[in-house]
């Protein structure tokens, strides 16, 4: 079973950029100076952020660490202002291994009896905060991948048996099988017909932190995959991935909008509906104006929505809004107008309703 993708950018590894000098009259100590001033550099993103080993000692973190489930975890960020980055589902399920202590030079994050599922991106930085907001200090920075290794379990778990990968044309789709042992070796294969698919390092990759990307998602790409991962013994198999291909156009919604009759007698029941078809994994929040709203007439709002296939199994989020007057009066005749919202912009449409 696997876990979330990682959040953000794998930070250079220490060391990355040295130096090499030549050609200088200076004693042998001191090129060994300036190498370890490199590294310092090169690695300044990591420089807040320590590990607290035994007895008290310090260690500074790479990019990535392994450690095995079961290990307690100690991490210290330098500043007096600082916000970590974790795990998400160790706030979604409020884990009580978790604890933050900001003291007055470092915060502390400590993680008790680890476990597999805790395998991900821990990360810290600075805020710099002012009398009306705060932001992020670029220059005080700190990341490491944590590997919780388990035999038990290679993948990552997570809470579903199933999930659910959009294939969208034009950006990389993940299917988060992240495995807890670095070394593992993972394969991806398709159910029905039942083979491996080929990872060719260019349109379909493997990354440890995310699992296998597909940089060009395609209409073929689509069908239910799983993992299979082997590290010194029985392999092991992923949760399935329902892959679906996307194909609608972005940008505001594509709205409509239609009255169940725009003639209505007294007393009639009148529903208006405001219909959005788009990407499957795009929210869409509607807003309504309508003419008893100022005189504050009943009326009755209900919002949802559901994924349909359309044509050559192209996968659309289809969301509605329908607004429902029971009581027609002369107070009710007027336009209806249905504003669509999503993360790309608003579309407003409108119907007038007449009275007999």
């Amino acid at each position: 079973v696997t876990g979330q993708p990682a959040k953000s950018k794998h930070p250079k590894e220490p060391g990355e950029n040295k130096i090499k000098l030549v050609n200088k009259k200076v004693k042998p100590k001191h090129p060994k100076v300036k190498e370890r001033e490199s590294v310092d550099s090169s690695s300044k993103s990591q420089s807040i952020l320590t590990q607290v080993m035994d007895k008290g000692r310090f260690q500074k973190l790479a990019a990535t660490l392994s450690l095995s489930a079961g290990q307690s975890l100690e991490l210290r960020c330098k500043g007096n202002n600082v916000t970590w980055n974790y795990p998400s589902y160790l706030d979604t399920f409020k884990d009580s291994r978790l604890s933050i202590k900001q003291l007055d030079k470092y915060s502390q994050l400590i993680l008790a009896n680890s476990t597999a599922a805790d395998t991900g991106e821990y990360s810290c930085w600075l805020q710099l905060c002012n009398a009306k907001k705060c932001r992020k200090d670029e220059t005080k920075t700190g990341s490491t991948y944590i590997f919780f290794t388990d035999k038990e379990e290679l993948f990552v778990p997570t809470p579903s048996y199933f999930e659910i990968v959009y294939l969208n044309p034009d950006k990389p789709a993940v299917i988060p099988c992240r495995v807890t042992t670095p070394s593992a070796k993972v394969t991806l294969h398709r159910e029905f017909p039942a083979e491996e698919i080929e990872t060719d390092g260019t349109d379909i990759i493997y990354d440890v932190k995310k699992g296998f990307v597909y940089q060009h998602p395609t209409f073929d790409h689509k069908g239910i995959v799983y993992c299979k991962a082997e590290a010194q013994g029985a392999p092991q198999i992923s949760i399935k991935y329902h892959l679906l291909y996307v194909e609608v156009p972005k940008g505001p919604p594509s709205t409509t909008i239609e009255a169940s009759s725009n003639r209505a007698e007294v007393s009639d029941s009148v529903h208006v509906t405001c219909t959005v078809l788009g990407e499957p994994d795009v929210d869409v929040n509607f807003r309504w104006q309508y003419p008893g709203q100022e005189s504050e007439r009943p009326v009755i709002i209900q919002n949802f929505w559901r994924l349909i296939n359309r044509g050559t199994s192209h996968t659309t989020r289809i969301s509605k809004s329908v607004l429902l007057v029971e009581d027609f009066e002369a107070e009710d005749a007027g336009n209806y107008i249905c504003t669509a919202q999503n993360l790309h912009g608003e579309t407003a449409v409108a119907t007038k309703v007449e009275l007999n």
